[in-house]
């Protein structure tokens, strides 16, 4: 059963670091067609009938540290300050940015999804190897694709800059890629957008203290390669048929995190997809559950030896994705599980 569209966005989210400078990567030098400026999505809670707003609060109050983006985990003197990050622009990453100094400043290593050393390494891959991201053999995706589907997505893709000739070479993970942002927040990939993550790197670097990431570089291909064509498809047919609402979601997961409640983004989510065709509640929450394993708690678990084994060195100061700290195999509680006492930081 493939995962269902309404996920996507957000599973993309989970992913990593990498994505915005994947995407910086072509549309640094595309301009097939004018970008919007700016997003004007409305925040799908909004909107919702209050019961099933309800509802959906009362389910992410019952997800372990469901709220709050900023922490301070310590056991004995051992220190982990813990930043969960959005990886695009905003001018609020600014006021943030600014009160965690200290603890950057203060760290003996900060920790990242993905360094300075990691990025470089993973556009070597890519120039080295193009069908890392390009098909370079076989049908592409044009051959691939039902009409209807292919013309959804070159239409979708042409909103985003990127022409069908193009789009049709790209694999169908890094056309995934590119349709997790929105149209409208497109202009940011013109250039490596400045997310809380890249923020603090700059800072780290400026301050002397250095920079190691949480895992290996190749990570991103190694999450993709575990999903087969099949189901990558399938994830770019439903993910289409979301596209109208793009906005929307963008502007959700955005207001959600900086009220500290990226959590309740995923649970809308899993709630929207219950009324898709040929689902079942179960079904789709299974296929939640195995998303947020793949993309997300297989990578956290592997997190905690590095976070763990850095903090016996000195104090640490770690900066990831947002929807990386809530869950039972969430950063924190697996933190707290080794003995950590958790602090969430009021900034």
């Amino acid at each position: 059963m493939p995962p269902c569209g309404p996920t996507v966005p957000l599973v993309i989210a989970r992913m990593s670091r990498f994505l915005p400078a994947l995407s910086a990567l072509v549309l640094g030098f595309l301009s097939a067609a004018p970008l919007a400026a700016e997003c004007v999505g409305q925040n799908i809670f909004d909107t919702l009938d209050p019961a099933l707003r309800a509802e959906i609060e009362a389910d992410t109050a019952a997800v372990p540290f469901a709220k709050g983006n900023f922490w301070r985990a310590t056991k004995g003197d051992q220190v982990i300050t813990i930043a969960g990050t959005y990886h695009f622009d905003d001018p609020r990453h600014a006021a943030n940015l600014a009160a965690l100094m200290p603890a950057i400043t203060g760290a003996s290593l900060v920790l990242v999804e993905a360094g300075p050393e990691e990025e470089k390494a993973l556009k070597a891959q890519i120039a080295r190897d193009p069908s890392t991201m390009i098909i370079t053999q076989g049908p592409t995706l044009n051959q691939q694709l039902p009409p209807d589907v292919w013309k959804e997505l070159s239409e979708a893709m042409s909103a985003r800059g990127i022409p069908p000739f193009m789009t049709a070479k790209f694999k169908p993970w890094y056309v995934l890629t590119l349709l997790s942002i929105p149209p409208c927040a497109m202009m940011q990939m013109t250039q490596e957008p400045d997310g809380l993550d890249r923020l603090v790197i700059e800072a780290a670097q400026e301050a002397g203290v250095p920079v190691g990431p949480l895992e290996p570089y190749d990570t991103l291909f190694k999450i993709f390669g575990s999903l087969t064509d099949a189901e990558l498809t399938e994830m770019l047919a439903s993910t289409l048929a979301v596209e109208p609402m793009a906005e929307d979601y963008f502007t959700t997961l955005v207001d959600g995190y900086f009220a500290g409640e990226s959590r309740a983004a995923w649970e809308l989510m899993r709630f929207i997809s219950y009324d898709m065709p040929g689902y079942t509640p179960d079904q789709v929450d299974a296929e939640f559950a195995r998303m947020e394993e793949i993309v997300s708690s297989s990578r956290n678990r592997s997190w905690i030896p590095v976070l763990t084994g850095a903090a016996a060195k000195g104090p640490v100061f770690a900066a990831f994705g947002a929807l990386h700290l809530s869950g039972k195999d969430g950063v924190l509680n697996l933190l707290q599980e080794q003995g950590f006492t958790l602090e969430e930081l009021k900034l």
